[in-house]
């Protein structure tokens, strides 16, 4: 795959950078940092430059994002709601932790989102649950176009300041990719721990 989606952005350029990002928010599985860092890269034997490598991707990314979040708005509360009302008993779950799981994402989903758009494969789902809670498109454009710019220019630089050893940073990147999984797996047993305590108390 990553020698096919080289060969694709080499070819169409900008366009190709655009479209990569783009299908790489909607599918996870196509990998940001090789796009990127290659885009990066591509702008020291190409007529590239790197700011339009990160407007282009920046641009992708944010279109990806917003079809993910009309997607959430499909998934509104009201149809969770049958989910649970209907599986509910087998899954320990009340129309009560909807609300609270909703109303934590309307008080910190926009640096939710912001952060997220940061850690490789969660960066695209995470606009999925902002569609879901109504999250204001404005605010969740804002957030969304604010830490994708930042995770795509560190990329694009770090691709363009190696040039032919740019896959060093995929090395890196799977290790700050693990790191980010663990940290995120144990902030979720914690959770899920407190929740357990708090039900029982209850």
């Amino acid at each position: 795959m990553e020698e096919w989606i080289m060969t694709f952005m080499e070819e169409y350029g900008y366009f190709g950078v655009f479209l990569m990002i783009a299908l790489e928010n909607l599918f996870p599985p196509i990998p940001s940092e090789v796009i990127l860092t290659f885009g990066g890269f591509m702008t020291t034997t190409t007529n590239l430059s790197v700011t339009g490598v990160i407007i282009a991707s920046t641009l992708g990314s944010v279109i990806g994002a917003a079809v993910l979040y009309g997607v959430g708005l499909l998934l509104d509360v009201a149809k969770l709601e049958k989910i649970i009302d209907r599986f509910g008993p087998i899954l320990r779950l009340k129309r009560e932790d909807l609300y609270k799981a909703d109303a934590w994402f309307d008080r910190y989903g926009i640096w939710t989102v912001f952060f997220c758009r940061m850690i490789p494969l969660i960066r695209s789902l995470i606009s999925i649950p902002a569609g879901m809670s109504n999250m204001p498109f404005f605010l969740f454009l804002l957030f969304t176009t604010l830490g994708t710019i930042i995770w795509n220019t560190i990329l694009v630089l770090l691709g363009a300041r190696l040039g032919e050893s740019w896959e060093d940073v995929l090395g890196y990147m799977a290790v700050y990719s693990d790191i980010a999984y663990v940290a995120i797996a144990v902030i979720a047993i914690l959770v899920v721990i407190w929740y357990i305590r708090r039900r029982r108390r209850s």
